[in-house]
């Protein structure tokens, strides 16, 4: 039965891609975590706005090159045109990779959710990550997380969902991508008071 569950932890790691520090691990359960917290990330839907997209004839899809780094830095800041977000129109607009939102609360950027110490997740912790997703604040103590992220939705998994989403982007290779931080809705178009 030993060498089964070897065969089978070898083919997760591969599945899961090797990268990163715990994907490497031989640990049978830290293996079953990773894989849960990667069918969550796929099941949650994360790639749609945490990972760049490239375009094909099916329209845009997730660059796995990049998968889950978040809004590209390289990538000018591109207000949406004054007037079209207009509740008679568009309440929110959004880049064609779908990695920044424009609406009410301003522009947001996707986070990067790789295990990058500098701009990344590489630096936080998992309580801080399931305080982050609890709370609706940055680090679980900073700044709101803005709109499209549907924290309150994820807020509500187990302990041990947001446990396992948060070893399965630690298993990720880091990418250093630093996202635009927020504009606010004044500097935004048809921001106001």
């Amino acid at each position: 039965m030993k060498g089964k569950t070897t065969i089978v932890a070898a083919g997760l790691l591969c599945v899961l891609g090797a990268s990163g520090a715990f994907a490497q691990t031989k640990d049978s359960k830290m293996i079953a975590l990773i894989a849960r917290g990667k069918y969550l990330v796929n099941l949650g839907g994360c790639n749609h706005c945490h990972s760049p997209k490239v375009m094909t004839p099916k329209g845009p899809v997730p660059d796995e090159t990049r998968l889950l780094s978040g809004s590209p830095s390289a990538m000018p800041v591109a207000l949406p045109a004054e007037g079209t977000l207009t509740p008679d129109k568009w309440g929110v607009g959004t880049t064609m990779d779908l990695t920044a939102w424009a609406g009410p609360w301003g522009v947001s950027f996707a986070r990067n959710l790789t295990p990058d110490k500098e701009t990344g997740l590489g630096s936080w912790t998992e309580a801080m990550f399931v305080k982050a997703l609890r709370t609706g604040k940055d680090m679980g103590v900073g700044r709101p997380i803005l709109p499209p992220m549907p924290w309150e939705d994820i807020g509500q998994s187990t302990d041990a969902d947001l446990k396992a989403i948060f070893a399965y982007l630690q298993s990720l290779k880091p990418i250093k991508n630093a996202i635009h931080d927020p504009i606010p809705p004044a500097a935004a178009p048809g921001g106001g008071n």
